[in-house]
C-alpha cells in the first residue's frame, strides 16, 4: 500500500469513520466489466435510466436530471481517478420503543443530522489528501450530490449492495451511513466487496408492501422510506391499503435492514450523536400530533427528520394514530 493511500485511511479511522476504502474511478476507454469487480459506469448509467424509465423514483425528479452525469463521476469531478468511500456505523444496540401509542422512526434518524456529522469529517479528509497530495483536486459528499454512494462503496471494498438495494457490510451489518471523496489522486484500489446474499430472501418476505420488485431492484413508489420522507402528497392522495401497511412508521423503515443476518453481529456505534434521544426512539404519536409548525422546527432542528417537512410528518402521524389497533406493542 502506498504511504499516501495509507495515511489517508489511517486519517479517515482517526476521524471516527468505521469502515474506509478506495476504488479506481475508469478511464473514459475502460467501459467493460470483468468478473471480479462491480459494473462499469456505462452498464450503471443503463441500469439507472431503465430504473428511471419504469417511474421507480416517483416523485423524485432530482433523480432523474442528468442520470449520466449521477452514474459517471468524470462528469461530476474531471480527470476523477479515485473515490475514498467511508462509513459510519450507527447500530447503538437500542431497541424502538413501540408500545401502544408510539410511532416509529428509522434509526438513522434517531440521533443528529448525520450530513452536519460527515461534512466535518470529509473537510478535514479532503485537507489531509491535499497536504499529501498537493496537486489533486477533490469534492466529497453525503447522499446529496450526483453520485450513487452504494455503488462505489462495494467497488471499495466496504460490502456490497444486497437485495434491498442497500450496503451490507460484512462486519457492519446494514448499519452504515456513507460518504465519499472523489479526487484526481492516483489512490491504491481496494478489491470490490463480493455479494454475500447467496440465497436468502429475508429482506424481500419482510418488506411491508413488496417494494423489492425484483432482487436489487426497489420500486420507491411503494417503499414507505419514499413514502413517509420524500412523498409530499396529502393524506387523501394515498391508497388506503398503503396507509393500513404503514403501521405506526412515521419516518423512514427499517424492516429489510432488521432482517439481515448480517446484522447478528454488529458492534454498537461510540458515535455519541447517533444515539437515541427518548424522543426518537418511542416518538408519542398524541405528543407529535399537537406540535405547531413553529414547535415542530424548533425539535427537529439537527434532525434529519427535518427532511419530512411539517405537512408530511403531521401526515404520517395522524396515519399511524388512525392505525393504532394495528401496531405492534411491547
Amino acid at each position: 500500500m502506498s504511504s499516501t493511500t495509507r495515511l489517508l485511511k489511517q486519517a479517515a479511522l482517526e476521524q471516527g469513520f468505521d469502515a474506509v476504502g478506495i476504488a479506481r474511478v475508469p478511464a473514459p476507454h475502460q467501459s467493460g466489466e470483468s468478473s471480479r469487480e462491480s459494473p462499469s459506469p456505462t452498464s450503471l448509467f443503463e441500469r439507472l435510466r431503465h430504473w428511471l424509465a419504469q417511474g421507480c423514483h416517483g416523485t423524485m425528479a432530482w433523480m432523474g436530471r442528468n442520470p449520466e452525469r449521477r452514474a459517471d463521476p468524470l462528469q461530476v469531478l474531471p480527470n476523477c481517478r479515485s473515490i475514498l468511500s467511508v462509513g459510519l456505523n450507527y447500530w447503538t444496540g437500542a431497541a424502538p420503543d413501540e408500545r401502544r401509542g408510539n410511532g416509529r422512526i428509522a434509526r438513522y434518524a434517531w440521533g443528529e443530522d448525520y450530513h452536519r456529522l460527515f461534512k466535518k469529517k470529509l473537510k478535514a479528509l479532503e485537507r489531509a489528501l491535499q497536504s499529501l497530495e498537493p496537486d489533486c483536486s477533490t469534492r466529497s459528499y453525503v447522499d446529496t450530490g450526483p453520485v450513487m454512494e452504494k455503488f462505489w462503496a462495494q467497488r471499495a471494498g466496504l460490502g456490497w449492495i444486497g437485495k434491498h438495494s442497500n450496503l451490507v457490510s460484512p462486519a457492519f451489518g446494514s448499519w452504515l451511513l456513507l460518504g465519499e471523496i472523489l479526487t484526481t489522486a492516483m489512490l491504491e484500489p481496494d478489491e470490490p466487496g463480493a455479494d454475500l446474499c447467496g440465497t436468502c430472501t429475508l429482506c424481500i418476505r419482510a418488506c411491508p408492501t413488496g417494494a423489492i420488485v425484483d432482487p436489487y431492484v426497489v420500486d420507491a413508489t411503494k417503499c414507505l422510506s419514499y413514502v413517509t420522507i420524500e412523498y409530499r402528497g396529502d393524506r387523501d392522495s394515498l391508497a388506503p391499503d398503503l396507509q393500513a401497511r404503514m403501521g405506526n412508521r412515521i419516518f423512514g423503515c427499517d424492516d429489510c435492514l432488521d432482517v439481515c443476518p448480517y446484522n447478528a453481529f454488529a458492534p454498537a456505534t461510540d458515535e455519541p450523536a447517533v444515539h437515541p434521544t427518548e424522543l426518537t426512539r418511542g416518538p408519542n404519536l398524541a405528543r407529535l400530533s399537537a406540535l405547531s409548525e413553529e414547535e415542530f422546527s424548533r425539535t427537529f432542528a439537527r434532525s434529519p427528520i427535518r427532511r419530512a417537512k411539517f405537512g408530511g410528518f403531521q401526515r404520517n402521524v395522524a396515519i399511524a394514530r388512525a392505525n393504532e389497533p394495528k401496531s405492534r406493542t411491547s
